[in-house]
């Protein structure tokens, strides 16, 4: 007991705050209920609160792509399709929220859950073609599938296509609607298809074990825990945190706002000097801080260097996977959280980070209210063509593993963009190969 004590004493006040966070998080998840497979003879479920704002903008907007999740995997070697199609299939089968549409009766939007059926891959062929114009139509193919919109009363929310370049390269298209999977669900869907891919060509049944819950009993669950005292308590810290009407980040643009948003738009892509990026971790070292803090400060003064605005909201997602039944499910959990920062009294890089830890830990701390219960509690001006509170984006994440392996074939991810951006601005840092590097994706309707 002693030695925990002085362990303890020995922390930093950063260290004990982070470590009060972690124990207080352990103790909120040990009190919430278990989630448990719903009785599948009942009604069909309620969409999640994530869901739901998805559906109602579908039904507002239909007809776009701004909610597919897109990733294209460059396959080189001999590849058994047939325990490519199989894999597919299989994961289709083992998550439901792969195989559901959705459908609105008496005014409620519903998960209507459809057996499992066999996977058929679409192929485009195009070894016959000359290497120039072959480069041009697998881009086009890659964004026009990226965009390709769903209708998501009908279709299956997983498209998967597949463009042959010649005998022993292909490229796989997967096609999600964000309506069923999140960044993390991605990586759960391909490292699936590894292992399965592996013991179908290999003519062994699937060695994954059976999923105990689906996404569905999230979605009842997360009605029935977060409402009564639970939601009072969140909602109580976020109506204080975004009082006194927050405003719109009025950045300087290269033309107005179009009355009828379309969402195109463009990115650009960056790597960090080494000197810049030995700096930002050491001053991340120094004061306590995590990389994402630091690039988020630094990210706040170049948006109050263009703004001139001291009162600064920028959104910022969260894996909402803070539950284990969850972990391995493919499924919209991610969150997102507004963090608020002010600059008034021209602060020092340093005093601004530990505004931005202090916004960014209050905000870890209460991310169990979804944006979307959040948008509807909050009442800010609206206007149809700004994102309600918040208008630009910072993520932060390690960079998914490249040179992926299954029998025979070599993997490589490749950039699959849909060319739109749903926000003005959205900065997505990440850590590639020890190196920090960016994509910065806009708004072409508002900037050049």
């Amino acid at each position: 007991m002693r030695d925990f004590s002085s362990r303890i004493a020995a922390l930093t006040p950063e260290q004990r705050r982070l470590l009060e966070l972690k124990l207080k998080k352990q103790a909120v998840d040990i009190a919430r209920p278990v989630i448990v497979a719903r009785d599948r003879a009942l009604d069909p479920p309620a969409l999640s609160f994530a869901q739901q704002r998805l559906w109602f903008f579908d039904q507002l907007q239909p007809g776009n792509g701004l909610n597919n999740c897109a990733v294209a995997v460059r396959l080189r070697g001999l590849l058994d399709r047939s325990a490519l199609e199989r894999a597919l299939g299989e994961v289709v089968r083992r998550h439901e929220v792969l195989r559901t549409t959705f459908t609105s009766r008496e005014g409620k939007a519903l998960q209507i859950v459809r057996p499992p059926e066999p996977a058929g891959i679409e192929v485009t062929d195009l070894s016959g073609s000359e290497p120039t114009e072959r480069d041009r139509r697998v881009e086009e193919l890659i964004k026009e599938e990226a965009r390709r919109p769903f209708n998501l009363e009908v279709d299956s929310v997983l498209r998967s296509a597949m463009i042959r370049l010649d005998q022993s390269e292909h490229i796989l298209l997967l096609t999600i609607h964000h309506i069923a999977c999140d960044a993390m669900s991605i990586g759960i869907l391909i490292g699936e298809v590894q292992h399965l891919y592996g013991a179908f060509s290999l003519g062994l049944p699937s060695p994954l074990e059976e999923l105990p819950i689906q996404y569905a009993d999230f979605a009842v669950w997360q009605k029935q825990w977060l409402a009564g005292e639970t939601l009072e308590a969140e909602l109580s810290y976020w109506k204080t945190t975004l009082s006194n009407d927050p405003p719109v980040l009025n950045l300087p643009l290269d033309r107005p706002r179009p009355l009828e948003p379309t969402h195109h738009g463009a990115t650009e892509t960056f790597v960090l000097a080494e000197d810049v990026d030995r700096e930002i971790r050491s001053i991340a070292g120094a004061e306590g801080a995590t990389l994402f803090m630091v690039l988020l400060a630094a990210f706040n003064s170049l948006l109050y260097y263009y703004s001139g605005q001291k009162d600064i909201l920028v959104g910022s997602p969260i894996a909402g996977r803070n539950r284990r039944e969850i972990d391995g499910l493919i499924g919209f959990f991610v969150n997102t959280l507004v963090i608020r920062t002010n600059l008034l009294g021209d602060p020092s890089f340093n005093e601004l980070l530990l505004r931005v830890k202090d916004a960014a830990l209050g905000a870890y701390d209460h991310q169990n209210l979804p944006f979307e219960k959040l948008v509807e509690e909050i009442q800010t001006r609206r206007d149809p063509r700004i994102n309600p509170l918040f208008q630009v984006m910072f993520s932060f994440q390690k960079a998914q593993e490249e040179g992926m392996t299954l029998p025979g074939l070599q993997l490589d991810v490749v950039s699959a963009g849909n060319g739109l951006s749903q926000f003005d601005l959205t900065l997505m840092m990440s850590e590639k190969n020890g190196r920090l590097t960016g994509v910065l994706e806009y708004s072409t309707e508002i900037f050049e």
